[in-house]
């Protein structure tokens, strides 16, 4: 389960790069009533969404050359510079090494030896995000990959998770936890990937929704697609995996009630 009580090696802070401001700001304004927020023309066009005055993701601008839309999940770490050694030397690679961000914190991106980008934050004044779990925020993050062995090696090196493998939907589907934590420290999945899907490894970000099917055909009005239509896990929830009028992917879960 996410917190906002942030620790190393946990989901701390989440943005999507797009090439239309304007247009996503209103998708997810209606999808699920968050509102854009600008750090000012010193942040390059770089800002929040909030929810109930709270940061729930960050948005921005394309950057990178030959970057494509996307949400990309960051991950806590207390020194950016020596995590991004440790995803050289476990075969990943630097897109951007670490830079400051203000006196708001540190900052690095990277891809994973299996074509997947993530990035992490090492905060100072910005802690990260400030609601997760509930309606409109994230809830779980999921890497979908082609090697999902080695992933799973690779991020145990860089963060320490700990991973379980169970069964899910006729594959296997690894839960992953944080460093030395329980069953409640789990804060996502690695998914296989098939090579005919054509899909690059990406991670998927979850948001949480109180009503899944609403959630979808609703996304379907506002300009997106259904790239999932929305399906029971037993025991998980119901969940679909949708797509905005950019071309970002993202999914959103009604969780099954926790005993």
């Amino acid at each position: 389960m996410l917190s906002t009580q942030f620790v190393p090696g946990a989901p701390n802070w989440i943005d999507l790069g797009t090439p239309d401001l304007e247009a996503v700001s209103a998708f997810y304004g209606g999808l699920f009533g968050w509102r854009a927020e600008s750090y000012g023309p010193e942040a390059g066009g770089y800002g929040a969404f909030r929810l109930d005055g709270k940061s729930v993701a960050g948005v921005g601008p394309l950057t990178e050359e030959g970057a494509e839309t996307a949400w990309t999940v960051y991950f806590h770490t207390p020194d950016a510079d020596a995590t991004a050694k440790s995803v050289e030397q476990g075969g990943g690679t630097v897109r951007f090494p670490p830079m400051d961000v203000f006196s708001e914190g540190r900052m690095a991106g990277f891809t994973d030896p299996g074509g997947a980008q993530f990035a992490v934050w090492q905060p100072r004044e910005h802690p990260g995000l400030q609601l997760v779990n509930d309606p409109g925020s994230l809830c779980w993050t999921e890497l979908h990959t082609p090697e999902p062995d080695s992933s799973r090696d690779f991020y145990g090196t860089v963060f320490g998770w700990q991973a379980e493998d169970v069964p899910f939907a006729g594959t296997t589907y690894t839960v992953l936890r944080l460093a030395g934590g329980g069953q409640e420290s789990s804060f996502g999945g690695i998914m296989p990937l098939a090579p005919p899907a054509g899909v690059r490894a990406h991670w998927l970000p979850y948001f949480e929704v109180e009503d899944c099917d609403t959630t979808a055909t609703r996304s379907e009005a506002l300009g997106g697609s259904i790239a999932l239509h929305p399906v029971e896990a037993e025991g998980v929830g119901r969940f679909a995996r949708l797509t905005d009028p950019c071309g970002a992917d993202f999914a959103v879960i009604t969780s099954a009630p926790r005993s």
